[in-house]
């Protein structure tokens, strides 16, 4: 296998340095849409008239840990005491949580020392979603005068159960309007259990398909070639004989860049045995391949995206049928979901048919806008990363509304459980 994308992207700052252009692919803090590098469509005469945006969360501590992972951290651990995170009910008590990580804690060797939990936004990524939704207005608002203001009547804000989400589309819209700081605003979600946007819902037939293909040579040859890299890793980590962790690179590749981006070292362990970052950059480029194989590139991929991710594009769906439909009350439908809701869109939208797909980067962003022509026809453009989708680029709103239901399986709880 050729590992293509070694060394092609940011893996280590949220800020691309300037000899790079704009656009380059930054696993830390993705390229978004923005008023210095924004155009209008080509075409003439044309009205913004709705807009549906999905993104990635933002920077967090790694949501993976190691067996011993005190010992694979600086002493002083990771730092979240530096925002509030609050959760209270109306009406009580303005509660706030601070996680503590005691030193008598009997497994206490299971977690980093300070005061992080695992999969937690840090300030950094708080700090890179205000900037995102600075960006965001500055083209919708200043730029084109379609967001008049940031109201729950124009905007609807929808999320995962996890935290982080919530807390991401809460710095998105003061990045707006920081007069929101002083607003009470809904975000929706779904059961856990049933959430389409993670997505989280049982679906065992798509279990099977997958684990079909990653039974064949075309991915188990990825895994025998670097036996050495993941000989080497699992005697620095302590990971050896963990399926977790031996079966593809993803932990890995959350471990590291969680560190990277924030500025940490790659762990080294008491021996003083350390991650080197040769070996650092090969899990980034094998987790680009690991995540475009298992969700564009392998045989029965499309059927395994589809049942997992069938039901998000059904809600999509149903969100642009709405606006066709003159039902919609909302000018912005705002999503934010994780790498696991990104990847599957991609793919379902043909990008993987353009290029082979890379790992969702924090803060990666579709924004899905609707013009309008002089003859009243509708229009989807498709804006990934900040740049128009060749392919997607002036699509007419009833074919792409058939794109989106192309990608629900008929039947799609039966086709799921095998009823």
């Amino acid at each position: 296998m050729q590992l293509e994308n070694t060394l092609r992207g940011v893996y280590d700052t949220s800020l691309t340095p300037c000899y790079l252009p704009w656009n380059t692919y930054n696993y830390c803090n993705a390229p978004h849409v923005n008023s210095n590098h924004y155009s209008k469509p080509k075409e003439s005469e044309v009205n913004l008239v709705y807009l549906n945006v999905v993104i990635r969360h933002h920077k967090r501590t790694p949501d993976n840990l190691y067996p011993g992972e005190k010992g694979l951290n600086p002493a002083s651990g990771w730092d979240c005491s530096n925002f509030i995170a609050q959760d209270y009910a109306s009406g009580t008590a303005q509660v706030y949580h601070e996680t503590i990580i005691p030193e008598w804690h009997p497994f206490a060797s299971q977690i980093w020392a300070g005061t992080c939990d695992a999969g937690q936004l840090t300030r950094q990524g708080l700090e890179d979603v205000v900037a995102h939704g600075k960006d965001f207005w500055s083209v919708y608002h200043d730029k084109l005068g379609f967001l008049e203001e940031v109201s729950e009547k124009d905007i609807y804000v929808r999320t995962t159960t996890e935290v982080r989400t919530h807390q991401v589309a809460g710095g998105f819209l003061y990045g707006m309007d920081p007069s929101t700081a002083d607003k009470k605003w809904p975000v929706y979600t779904q059961p856990e259990n049933i959430d389409a946007l993670v997505p989280s819902y049982a679906c065992p037939n798509a279990n099977s398909i997958r684990a079909a293909y990653q039974s064949v040579p075309a991915w188990t040859d990825h895994l025998t070639e670097h036996q050495d890299l993941q000989d080497r890793l699992d005697a620095t980590l302590g990971t050896g004989g963990l399926s977790a962790w031996s079966s593809w690179y993803d932990h890995f590749f959350d471990t590291f860049t969680s560190r990277t981006c924030h500025g940490h070292p790659l762990p080294c362990n008491s021996s003083g045995h350390c991650v080197l970052k040769d070996d650092a950059d090969t899990v980034f480029a094998l987790g680009d391949w690991e995540y475009n194989y298992i969700w564009n590139a392998a045989e029965n991929a499309t059927r395994y995206n589809q049942l997992t991710f069938g039901v998000m594009f059904m809600e999509l769906a149903r969100d642009f049928k709405s606006f066709q439909s003159g039902t919609e009350t909302h000018k912005l439908r705002f999503h934010v979901g994780h790498d696991g809701s990104m990847i599957r869109l991609a793919s379902g939208l043909g990008l993987g048919k353009i290029s082979p797909l890379r790992w969702p980067a924090m803060g990666s962003e579709f924004v899905m806008e609707v013009w309008r022509a002089v003859n009243n026809q509708d229009f989807v453009r498709v804006i990934h990363e900040g740049s128009p989708v060749p392919t997607l680029e002036w699509v007419p709103l009833g074919d792409f509304i058939g794109l989106l239901e192309a990608q629900i399986p008929a039947g799609i709880f039966e086709a799921c459980m095998g009823r």
